[in-house]
């Protein structure tokens, strides 16, 4: 099972967004698929509440007996997470290894993180095979990508089968000349690791509200978003080495 963590310390980036449409796009071409949510908002959780499995994600840092979920599951968020600060890396981490490997007949496993740099995140980076960024194109996202960038490289020291995926620009809006001078910089800056971008549009949070994929609002908008997710989905795939549809 492939293991890819969105992640960013810095909140209001379509972190969450990205998570959900990116589950939805690969169980519907028939990767099965589970969703972790570690963000005690729980937005993805909310989201995706039709695939609940009846696991918590804080359960995912205990021992316990073997599980079994169906797929397309969700590991949904609960209050406990909030716990998890006061328990070490060194726990933490071989548990949410332990426990992602009873997901057996998953092909790909998503996990939403925190806006932190928390051990929750941490544990989640040291499991995992792939970590992806999206960011919004202003100064103070900008500005955090190199603390997320040094984040991973240490990491990558203890688990070095963590490959950066890259970088998703989102919650773009291209009228705003600020915004694509950011955008420009960024691919010059990063040519080989920035995805296509996804735009700023009100479909995408009324997607997320009604728990149904960007793709499934009848809107001219949300046809250019559902566009934007599936080049990006499709670029994370050949990256993964993922065959879909």
């Amino acid at each position: 099972m492939r293991r890819l963590v969105i992640a960013n310390q810095k909140g209001g980036v379509g972190k969450t967004a990205l998570a959900v449409n990116l589950s939805f796009h690969f169980h519907e071409s028939g990767i099965s698929t589970v969703c972790l949510d570690l963000d005690v908002q729980g937005n993805a959780s909310h989201t995706l509440s039709s695939w609940k499995s009846g696991v918590t994600s804080s359960a995912m840092f205990s021992d316990g007996p073997s599980f079994t979920v169906q797929q397309p599951a969700l590991i949904e968020s609960d209050a406990c997470l909030a716990d998890l600060d006061t328990r070490s890396l060194a726990d933490l981490a071989p548990c949410l290894d332990r426990n992602l490997r009873k997901l057996a007949g998953f092909e790909l496993c998503l996990i939403d993180t925190a806006p932190s740099l928390g051990v929750g995140l941490a544990s989640a980076l040291m499991t995992a095979d792939y970590v992806l960024c999206p960011l919004c194109l202003e100064y103070y996202s900008l500005q955090g990508l190199e603390r997320m960038v040094t984040t991973i490289q240490n990491v990558r020291t203890v688990n070095p089968r963590l490959q950066f995926l890259g970088l998703v620009p989102s919650l773009v809006d291209r009228r705003d000349p600020r915004q694509r001078r950011h955008l420009e910089e960024l691919l010059e800056a990063y040519p080989d690791l920035v995805s296509p971008a996804i735009g700023r549009r009100g479909s995408v949070a009324e997607g997320l509200a009604l728990g149904v994929p960007v793709w499934r609002i009848q809107k001219t908008a949300a046809k250019e978003a559902a566009k934007e997710f599936r080049a990006v989905a499709a670029w994370v795939a050949d990256r993964m080495g993922i065959n879909h549809e």
